[in-house]
Formats: C-alpha cells, sequence, structure tokens
C-alpha cells in the first residue's frame, strides 16, 4: 500500500467504546460534587459573601477515571454555567509543570481575548480574572501539578466554579471540596469489560468477569486495557486472562500488570512503536508522528495507530486529522520502556527523525500558499506526496489542529540541547507557516514564544547573528502592542549583537529602530539623532532606496519637533532617493508629505506646487487614495489663497474618485480634516 497525502478531511477515527455509550458509575461521587456545588461554603456560614469562585477536587491516581468524571460533571452541570467550560491541562503528560502564563493565555483565547505578546504572568492572570469577572463558567482543570496552578487562575467571582483534578489534595487553596475515588462499583465494572468484549463471554462466566474486576482494582484504565486483550482476541474466555493476570508478578499497580500483560502480546515492531510514542511532543500523535518515530511508511504508523486504540493503549482526539492521544496514566510506563530496551542514541536518533519530519511538513504547509510563483510550484511537486496539502485550507487545518504539538515540539528540541540544528530550522518553519497562514497579528503570542526560543538557543551556541534576528523580532513584536520601552532594550541588545557579529544588516535595522522607539516615545531629537547614524550606514554601502525611506525618517523626527526646514531638506533628499530609485509610489507619497511640511511651515504657493506634482506622481502609480487625498489638500490650500472656484473643482475632482468606495471618502476626509 503506498503512503497517502496529508489529508485533513479524512474520515474520523472511531473512539473509545466506553466513550461512545456514555459515561458508567459513579452515581454516588456525581451526586455528592453536585450537592457541594449548592452547598453553602464557609464564607457564606459566617455571613460573607464568597470572594472567588468554589473549587472542587477531584483525587485519584493516574488510570482511577478521575478526568471522566470531571468531563461528566461538567456536562451534567454546563446549563448552569452560560458562560462556558474551559479547559486546562496543568501539566505536560511527563509530568513537567505547565507555566501558568501559558495556561492563562490558551483560556483566554477559549474565551476570544487578546493579550499582548511578551505580556507576563501577572498581567496574563489579571486578564483572565477580567474576563471572567462577568461571566459564569466553569473551568475545568486536568492534571494539576500544585495548587499555586489553581490559586493563580481562579476566578475572583463565586459565580463561576471550579473543578481541579489532581492526584493528591490541593493544600493551600481554602474551601475545596475534595472527592477521591477508588474503584468503579463491580456493576460498571463488568459493564465496561462487557463493552469490549460483548456480553456472551461475561454471561456464561460471570464469576470470571467478577474475578479479572478484582485483579484490575475495578480501575477504569486497566479494566480498558483487559478489555482490549480480551476484544483482540475472541477464542478466549475472561477466565484465560485472569489465569495470565495471577500469573503474573504482583509488582506494580493493578494498571502496570495489565499493561505488561498487553504490551508483552504485541509483535516487537508494534511494541516499539509503542515504546517511542513516549517521545511525542505533548503526547498528541498522528501517523506522520509515529511514521518518523518507528522508522516506517504512514500507512503502517496509521494501521498500528488504530490497533492501539483499539487495545486501549491510545485514546482518538475529537480532530479534522486522524490523531491521537497516549493517555497520562500510560505515558510514564512507556518512557520507562523506551530508556530500558532502546540505547540512547537510537532514542536521540528517533527525535531527529520526528523533528526533520515535522519540518518538512511545515516547508509543505508554507509551500502550498505560494503556488503563484513557477519555482514554488516546482518545488512543491517534488515534494513526496505524502508530505503533500490539497490545498492551502488543508494546510491551515493541519497547523491550527496540530498547533499545540508543535509549539511543544519546539520547545522540547531547545530543552533537549543536543538537536540545535533541527531545533533552528523547526522553528523557522514554524514562524513561516504561521504568518503565511493566519498573518503576523493574529500569531503574534505564538511567534513571540517561539523566537524567545530562538534567543536561547543563540544565546546557548553563542551565535549573534542569530541573537541579533531573535531580539529584532522580539522588539518588533513588544513595538506593535505598545510595550516600547520594553522594545527600545530589546532593540539596543540586537544593535550590540548586530555589532558582535558583524552584520550590517542587523546593525542598521536595529539603529533605524531604536530611532523608531524614541520617536514612538516623543523623543524626537535622539530619533532623529539614531535615523541618522541609520542613514550614514545606508549611504556608506550604497543602499539608495533605504537610505530614500530613513530620510524620510528623519523628516518626521524633525517635523514632530517643530523644525520644519530641517523638515523639509530631508524630504527633499527622500524625494530625490526615490525618484532616483524608480519607486514611483514612495516618490509619489514623499511629495505629498513634503507639501504637507511646507504647509505647516507657512509656504502655501511652495506647497500648492509640490502638491500638484504630487497628484501628477500618483497617478503615474495608478494610487486613486493617494490622489483624492491630494486633492483635498489641494482644495484647502486654495482656499487659504483665495480661491473658491479652483478649491471646489479639486473637491469634485476627489469626490468623483471616492464615489465607488465610501468608507475611503469618509476616511480621507476625515484625515483632511486634521491636517
Amino acid at each position: 500500500m503506498t503512503d497517502q497525502a496529508v489529508d485533513t478531511d479524512g474520515a474520523r477515527l472511531s473512539h473509545d467504546p466506553a466513550e461512545e455509550s456514555g459515561f458508567l458509575g459513579r452515581t454516588r461521587e456525581l451526586k455528592e460534587l453536585r450537592a457541594d456545588i449548592e452547598r453553602a461554603g464557609l464564607d457564606t456560614l459566617s455571613g460573607r459573601k464568597a470572594p472567588r469562585a468554589r473549587v472542587l477536587l477531584i483525587a485519584g491516581r493516574p488510570g482511577s477515571g478521575r478526568t471522566a468524571l470531571a468531563e461528566e460533571l461538567a456536562a451534567q452541570v454546563a446549563d448552569d454555567y452560560p458562560g462556558g467550560v474551559l479547559r486546562a491541562r496543568l501539566s505536560e503528560p511527563d509530568g513537567t509543570r505547565v507555566p501558568v502564563g501559558r495556561l492563562a493565555r490558551d483560556l483566554l483565547t477559549e474565551l476570544d481575548r487578546t493579550a499582548p505578546p511578551g505580556a507576563d504572568e501577572d498581567d496574563l492572570t489579571e486578564a483572565l480574572r477580567a474576563a471572567l469577572a462577568e461571566r459564569r463558567a466553569l473551568l475545568l482543570l486536568d492534571a494539576v501539578a500544585d495548587a499555586e496552578q489553581v490559586d493563580a487562575l481562579l476566578p475572583d467571582t463565586p459565580d463561576c466554579l471550579a473543578v481541579a483534578v489532581a492526584g493528591g489534595p490541593l493544600t493551600g487553596i481554602a474551601d475545596v471540596r475534595p472527592c477521591t475515588l477508588g474503584g468503579l462499583d463491580t456493576k460498571s465494572a463488568v459493564e465496561l469489560l462487557s463493552r469490549h468484549t460483548g456480553s456472551v463471554r461475561i454471561t456464561v462466566d460471570p464469576r470470571a468477569a467478577e474475578q479479572l474486576v478484582e485483579l484490575c482494582q475495578a480501575q477504569p484504565a486497566a479494566l480498558t486495557l483487559a478489555g482490549g486483550w480480551l476484544a483482540a482476541r475472541p477464542q478466549a474466555a475472561v477466565a484465560d486472562l485472569a489465569k495470565h493476570l495471577h500469573a503474573e508478578n504482583e509488582e506494580g499497580s493493578a494498571l502496570a500488570r495489565v499493561f505488561r500483560l498487553v504490551y508483552g502480546s504485541l509483535p516487537g515492531t508494534a511494541a516499539r512503536m509503542l515504546r517511542l510514542l513516549s517521545l511525542a511532543p505533548a503526547g498528541l500523535v498522528d501517523p506522520h508522528t509515529a511514521s518518523a518515530l518507528a522508522g516506517c511508511s504512514v500507512n503502517g504508523a496509521r494501521g498500528t495507530l488504530d490497533d492501539f486504540v483499539a487495545l486501549g493503549l491510545l485514546r482518538a482526539v475529537g480532530s479534522p486529522l486522524p490523531e491521537y492521544e497516549v493517555p497520562g496514566c500510560l505515558h510514564g510506563m512507556l518512557r520507562r520502556l523506551a530508556r530500558k530496551h532502546d540505547r540512547p542514541a537510537e532514542l536521540q536518533l528517533a527525535r531527529a527523525r520526528m523533528l526533520e519530519r515535522t519540518v518538512r511538513l511545515l516547508q509543505s504547509c508554507r509551500a502550498v500558499t505560494e503556488t503563484d510563483s513557477p519555482q514554488a510550484r516546482e518545488k512543491l511537486l517534488a515534494t513526496p506526496r505524502d508530505l503533500r496539502f490539497p490545498h492551502p485550507r488543508a494546510a491551515a487545518d493541519w497547523l491550527r489542529a496540530r498547533r499545540p504539538a508543535l509549539l511543544a515540539a519546539a520547545r522540547l528540541a531547545v530543552a533537549d540541547g543536543e538537536l540545535d540544528t533541527l531545533a533552528r530550522r523547526l522553528m523557522s518553519q514554524l514562524v513561516r507557516a504561521m504568518v503565511a497562514h493566519f498573518g503576523t497579528q493574529a500569531a503574534a503570542p505564538d511567534l513571540y514564544g517561539v523566537h524567545r526560543l530562538v534567543l536561547d538557543v543563540a544565546e546557548r551556541r553563542e551565535l549573534p547573528r542569530e541573537k541579533a534576528a531573535a531580539l529584532l523580532n522580539l522588539a518588533d513584536l513588544d513595538a506593535r502592542t505598545g510595550r516600547t520601552a520594553e522594545a527600545l532594550v530589546r532593540y539596543r541588545a540586537a544593535l550590540d549583537a548586530g555589532r558582535e557579529a558583524d552584520d550590517p544588516y542587523a546593525t542598521g535595522r536595529a539603529m533605524e529602530s531604536v530611532g523608531g522607539a524614541h520617536l514612538e516615545l516623543a523623543d524626537y531629537d535622539r530619533a532623529a539623532d539614531w535615523f541618522g547614524r541609520a542613514l550614514a550606514q545606508r549611504l556608506a554601502r550604497d543602499e539608495r532606496a533605504d537610505a530614500a525611506r530613513v530620510y524620510g525618517r528623519i523628516a518626521t523626527a524633525h517635523t514632530y519637533a517643530g523644525r520644519y526646514g530641517e523638515a523639509v531638506r530631508a524630504w527633499r533628499a527622500a524625494v530625490a532617493g526615490h525618484r532616483k530609485g524608480g519607486d514611483v509610489a514612495a516618490h509619489a507619497r514623499a511629495l505629498s508629505e513634503l507639501a504637507r511640511v511646507q504647509e505647516y511651515a507657512g509656504r502655501p504657493e511652495e506647497s500648492l506646487r509640490t502638491c500638484q506634482e504630487a497628484v501628477d506622481w500618483a497617478r503615474r502609480a495608478e494610487d486613486d487614495r493617494l490622489q483624492a487625498a491630494l486633492h483635498l489638500r489641494l482644495a484647502d490650500t486654495l482656499d487659504r489663497l483665495g480661491d473658491p472656484t479652483a478649491a471646489g473643482l479639486e473637491r469634485s475632482a476627489a469626490q468623483r474618485m471616492l464615489r465607488e468606495d465610501p468608507a475611503d471618502a469618509c476616511e480621507i476626509r476625515s484625515a483632511s480634516s486634521e491636517d
């Protein structure tokens, strides 16, 4: 069978049978949890209004069904929380604590609220509390690492409810309502088994079924694995599995014992793939990830992943993609098996294959948006079919669905420290793909995190050129979101790194950006000085187009400072530079700005002549918007010069040009009145 192209429109994989048929058992626990929601808290009993959201704690060992119980509770009470159910996982699959800032930003995204890229943890949590202040929402916080995480995310309103899922108590949070899970009741546990095995094998030997439940300690994860083992062996009796488990070494939990049996029954290649899935970023796997890790075909990997789902070793994720999740209760066991059976060099090679595959997918994801270029089309056709996307929408869907795994892959690659070359390529392609599909503004929060990772690698490897680029990118994002002081600090650091690397592009760009930051801070003298330094470098390198643009920025600084004579000279230099460079549109805009400054300087006749020249160049540039704005400015100038007839003609010309676009007309009239 040949490998298939990347497809986001394929059939959705079947889920765990237990998930398809509904929730089982836990009737008493659900009743107590719902009663706890209504029960008066300590503050209410003492006559005070509760200051924050109530916290319900569902505690239990991994595999006890604690997350499933939390989801069932959320489903049952969702109608009471019209503000929505917000979900966050507070630990990575390997147990690593997720930073609170990242959690708060993800929750804000769920609420369709934005926060500035680079905002610190306190700002993000404050923004989250503000977003939830007037909502009645339910927060489902899974895999809680510690009480501090919950406390930082907790809304400051008693109308909200937080359901925390953890392994133990949350010491330090007042009035927490705990619900500690053991095993399922026997009836529900047997029903869970029968969903995998069918009712016949349970009916013919109910005692063996109850014995198996006891051996699994009625833990849902262990029962799911046991059911998967039986489902794969239609001829096996329930008693056969019970005998196997009796013969197992009793070391470890019931889940560990059943897992060892299921794992031991796998073919060698499948067992190896399963072990390597512990390397999957964020515990999220797709056929390409599994294929790269195991070194097999994409179709072969997908078939094996489907087999793992049937055995209860993986969960299918609700996604437009074929995507799977490694259960958190199995992740640690898989990681230990990988360390035991695979040499460190083999594990590192598997990671490298996975990252290389991700890089190539990101390249293809971006390339599908560039089909206007013959070179890009040729490059895309040379890409192996299984790495190609059928159209840009499919690529965007893939990028959106795989975003958590892609960002996690970048973080893990940088943390590894031994795959920095691959990490740098991955981050470069991730940035380009996100910008191509979502735009810089929409992707800014993710881009900020990626550029920080690039900076980490550049500093660790002592790469001043890449350090300068990362600092410039971070500073640009700061500047776009109004964090001008922070941007200025980073631009200065980028300048130092650019000088260290002897990189004229980075140095010139940093000097100009430092000037721009001073301009934004209304420090016009420093702005003009830094623009002057950037200009000197551009002129020394004979970069005429850039020099003409910098002349315009110098002129802007002088204009804001009220130094109109110097501004006029700088704009004249910009006009000359654009004329020599053949940039008709830039030439027209520079003439327009020169006319404006001449007007400010009290030289209306000169402004009139310059403005008329600018109209001619705007016509050559086919810039109707600029032409209309210039006609309105000419009308205002002619009015001041006492020629209302000519002014009327200019306004009529502007109105004719803008008749087809009233929005533009309104905007241009507003700008003209401000002049």
